[in-house]
């Protein structure tokens, strides 16, 4: 009977939500929870040691994250089904983890309602999307991206750097900055630098 169960490893830093999948996962007669881990670098040791059959994959993980992880075990096993966890339809990071291999994608407030479907629609083959990160990819995918330096400029706004700090980092003048904000405003359609921050953060470009 084992032998026919989906074999899952569950891949998040928050005891609560590893709680729920493995109380989740008990309930169900074809699934089996083979392995747990915190962070990247667990959950690539986990992968290589238990060989699962579905990798639920957590994306912001202290130490690794889960987009690094999933890059590192779709390299090592090219035939890895990786479902990604997160707390936020973040059009950057969806896209990202979907170029790497991932074949699922579940926003953490839809674990009660379609977890156990995505597995079984994953471990049969197929891709899962639910609806709203579908359309949240669509409808930033022509949007203007962040070029890399806006990105640099942004990150060191978000640590808190003044606008002559990050010139002084980065050895541009100060107008260039304030020239990279502007055009940061008008991209994500932000209030101001604080909103610019939020908004970047969810969508992906910078790490909160």
């Amino acid at each position: 009977m084992s032998s026919t169960r989906i074999r899952i490893l569950c891949v998040d830093d928050h005891p609560i939500v590893r709680d729920g999948i493995a109380y989740a996962l008990q309930q169900q007669n074809d699934m089996e929870l083979v392995a747990e881990a915190t962070n990247g670098h667990e959950a690539i040791e986990a992968f290589r040691k238990h060989k699962p059959d579905v990798t639920l994959m957590d994306l912001q993980m202290p130490g690794m994250s889960g987009i690094e992880a999933t890059a590192e075990i779709r390299k090592e096993f090219p035939q890895a089904r990786i479902v990604i966890l997160t707390t936020y339809s973040g059009d950057i990071q969806a896209s990202r983890a979907l170029k790497l291999g991932a074949v699922g994608y579940l926003l953490k407030g839809m674990l009660r309602t379609e977890l156990v479907d995505t597995i079984r629609r994953v471990y049969a083959g197929q891709r899962h999307i639910p609806p709203q990160i579908a359309s949240e990819i669509a409808n930033h995918y022509s949007a203007d991206a962040l070029s890399e330096r806006e990105i640099q400029v942004l990150r060191e706004v978000s640590a808190g750097s003044s606008n002559k700090s990050v010139a002084d980092k980065l050895f541009i003048s100060e107008d260039t900055v304030k020239g990279h904000m502007k055009s940061i405003l008008a991209k994500l359609q932000a209030n101001d630098r604080t909103h610019a921050v939020m908004i970047a953060v969810k969508r992906g470009f910078i790490d909160g």
